[in-house]
């Protein structure tokens, strides 16, 4: 029995301005390559920093960058997204920044041209904005992840939402970090397996002037993978599965491109992690 594949890219964190150059310019390549079926946006697509309440009263509220933002934030919306069938963002605390600043002024917020998508101009993307948590795939939702609590161990953020939620997975950013964590639960011999999976982040931590010592638990990352199947998901019962290794490796190497800084780097890199597996086998044996 057939059964429908779709394909997603799950884009983490921008926050530009304070994007990632490198691993963005990666991205799109991935994204016009394999012209997924959905790119899915786990929010602060933007930073907003001059909006910010951290920026009251500072310098950085009268750096009147706004529009200049946004324009760069449209440019690589569109490039990361105009290769897709479908594009979907969901809301997030920093785009909310833009709603919290017209709160000061109440008059101002029944203008449609300062609601967020509008703002954007989503429409004439194609891009389509959630306010609340979307569900892509059935039983899976995207969120941003500041829905809930908080919580350390990558992965753990997304899964507590699954369970809240009482749904068969979340994929959400805002913990910058990157991890999937799977509970099962059941009785007298049925189970189910809830998952939480955290997508990263695509920022330059270079660029977050917030961070002490630009330091920080955070790891670059995006998702980029096949729901469907064959014939594993139709006798398993499974939705989820993963076909041929290009896309998701793809992915990957990217990503660590990025963070090394070149090609040759990530060559290295490769190399010793070659090296230290014979080594450990050579202890082994």
């Amino acid at each position: 029995m057939k059964i429908k594949r779709f394909r997603y890219l799950v884009l983490s964190d921008l926050q530009i301005p304070f994007h990632s150059t490198a691993a963005v310019k990666n991205v799109i390549k991935l994204a016009r390559r394999e012209k997924f079926d959905k790119v899915l946006c786990v929010g602060d697509e933007m930073d907003f920093q001059t909006i910010s309440r951290w920026s009251e009263k500072t310098p950085l509220a009268y750096e009147q960058t706004l529009h200049s933002d946004r324009e760069l934030g449209r440019e690589i919306l569109w490039d990361l997204t105009e290769h897709s069938a479908e594009a979907h963002i969901v809301r997030s605390n920093h785009t909310d920044r833009l709603y919290n600043t017209l709160l000061k002024v109440p008059g101002l917020i029944e203008l449609p041209e300062l609601q967020y998508e509008k703002f954007m101009g989503f429409a004439e993307m194609g891009i389509t904005f959630h306010k609340k948590p979307y569900e892509f795939h059935k039983g899976w939702y995207l969120a941003h992840g500041d829905e809930g609590s908080i919580n350390r161990n990558a992965g753990m953020t997304a899964l507590n939402l699954a369970k809240k939620w009482g749904v068969k997975g979340v994929v959400s950013g805002h913990t910058h970090r990157l991890g999937l964590i799977g509970h099962s639960q059941g009785l007298e011999g049925r189970f189910k397996t809830l998952w939480g999976f955290e997508v990263g982040n695509l920022m330059d931590a270079r660029k977050a002037g917030y961070l002490k010592a630009l330091s920080a638990d955070w790891q670059g990352g995006i998702i980029a993978g096949i729901v469907g199947g064959l014939v594993v998901g139709a006798l398993s019962g499974s939705s989820t599965s993963v076909t041929g290794p290009a896309a998701g490796l793809t992915a990957v190497v990217a990503a660590q491109i990025a963070e090394l800084g070149s090609f040759q780097a990530f060559l290295v890199a490769v190399i010793v992690a070659g090296a230290l597996q014979n080594y450990k086998k050579c202890l082994v044996y």
